[in-house]
């Protein structure tokens, strides 16, 4: 079986994965800038609070990355009629554990923020930020359920153009509201939440479309009534560790931002900053990674397990390459790209710096990323829990309190830290790979012969 065939290849889908994820990049660093023009007081409100939205969304995207899954094995074994229940279902649950969050948000947008240890300066700025957006968050997390449902299908192209659309919109939203252009008011960092409200309704509407028509029967909103204890307990067995997961590193990565906040305004304000030059260089890497999880969860799903295994260090040394080549570029026009954010020499110089450092931390990430997605793929999101769940808190966190905070090394020791525990996570997801066991126990099951070394690969 070719590569290419039911759009299951590694460049088909991952293409317009990165296109989308490098919109989606886009559309932050539009935020980044517009907001930098601002303050960067209010530079640090979006850092900080961006970090929190990502932490719940975390909650209600967990159904969408099990079901995800699943709905890529099905139909690699041919049970397309499952494979629909089974992304029903994840929508259904990811929006309503949305509107949850999203209520919490919405009312109680100030007691959150001084949890985050927000300064009493930057409060009335976070107030509004945090209700607006996180009141906002629902519509996120029945786009990435919808979303995660369309391209495990197969079809990446979908999402790729509601991105382009929902950025189109943004932008000129977030023009219009910041400097009271086509007739809106000059609402500042309220007009950008409002934008992104905006958007991301529309962007929700789009998805929806393209979901109802993603499966042989069409999807109708009587069918998100149904509800299936078994299918929902499938789901589970692979979403919950898999949430544990990504909370732990997003929880994680709150803390660290904590930790900045008492470092100060400059040292949250530069962390933005470089997250979003980080976030460009790792698209691609990152759009590979997510493609190989769809297609090792396809031949997976169709007992083809020694296409699985090989196919995973493909997308590992795809990834790698890219990712080191992107990060090398942005290592030596770093100065010049952070000149676009801020004119604070401080900022520049602490974050060229430490762009330094992201030549060692992208690497280790794509290694992690790419074989830990590749354990998900086959349903072992267990054993990237354990380790996740130690490593980060451990090192990445406790060690970054350690070193960056009681031992002054600010900035510079808690990307050390950072490094370590991404290595660290790395090393052990590659080996429990090559162990095979999974692969071995799903050819025991269906009575596959597929890994032997004889096998041929299809990549």
């Amino acid at each position: 079986m070719k590569n290419q065939q039911n759009g299951f290849g590694l460049w088909m889908l991952a293409w317009p994965i990165f296109l989308e994820l490098f919109l989606q990049t886009l559309l932050g660093t539009v935020d980044t800038l517009m907001v930098s023009r601002i303050s960067d007081d209010a530079v640090a409100v979006v850092g900080i609070s961006n970090q929190l939205f990502g932490a719940l969304t975390t909650l209600f995207t967990t159904f969408a990355g099990g079901a995800g899954i699943l709905i890529a094995q099905r139909i690699g074994s041919g049970r397309m009629t499952e494979a629909r229940s089974i992304a029903i279902l994840g929508v259904s649950i990811s929006a309503g554990l949305g509107i949850a969050v999203s209520i919490l948000l919405f009312f109680f947008a100030g007691p959150i923020g001084s949890m985050l240890s927000i300064s009493p300066e930057l409060q009335p700025l976070s107030d509004i930020y945090i209700a607006y957006v996180g009141g906002g968050l629902f519509l996120v997390g029945m786009s990435v359920a919808l979303g995660t449902a369309i391209r495990n299908t197969g079809n990446t192209r979908g999402p790729m153009y509601t991105g382009i659309a929902v950025n189109v919109i943004h932008i000129v939203l977030n023009y219009g509201f910041i400097f009271g252009a086509f007739g809106l008011p000059q609402m500042g960092l309220a007009g950008i939440a409002i934008s992104n409200l905006v958007s991301r309704l529309i962007g929700t509407a789009v998805l929806y479309v393209l979901f109802s028509r993603s499966f042989e029967i069409r999807v109708k909103v009587k069918d998100f009534a149904a509800f299936s204890v078994r299918l929902f307990k499938e789901i589970l067995s692979i979403a919950w560790p898999l949430g544990i997961n990504s909370s732990s590193w997003v929880f994680s990565q709150l803390i660290i931002y904590s930790f900045l906040a008492q470092l100060g305004a400059e040292a949250l304000a530069v962390r933005t900053y470089l997250n979003t030059l980080e976030s460009y260089c790792f698209a691609l890497g990152f759009a590979v990674a997510m493609a190989g999880q769809i297609r090792i969860a396809h031949l997976y799903g169709g007992g083809r397990t020694q296409e699985a295994y090989t196919g995973a260090f493909r997308t590992l040394f795809v990834g790698l390459a890219i990712v080191t080549a992107n990060m090398a570029i942005l290592f030596l026009s770093g100065r010049q790209l952070l000149g676009f954010f801020t004119n604070d020499p401080v900022i520049v110089s602490l974050g060229v710096s430490l762009l330094a450092l992201n030549l060692l931390l992208q690497p280790a990430k794509m290694l992690n990323m790419a074989m830990g997605n590749a354990l998900n793929a086959i349903g072992d999101t267990r054993f990237t829990m354990y380790i996740s769940v130690v490593s980060m808190f451990l090192i990445s966190v406790g060690c970054s309190y350690l070193f960056g905070i009681m031992a002054g090394w600010g900035l510079s020791g808690i990307y050390w830290c950072m490094i370590a525990d991404e290595t660290l996570r790395g090393v052990l997801v590659l080996r429990r790979w090559r162990g095979r066991k999974r692969l071995r126990s799903r050819e025991s099951e269906a009575g596959f012969q597929s890994c032997r070394p004889e096998a041929q690969a299809s990549i």
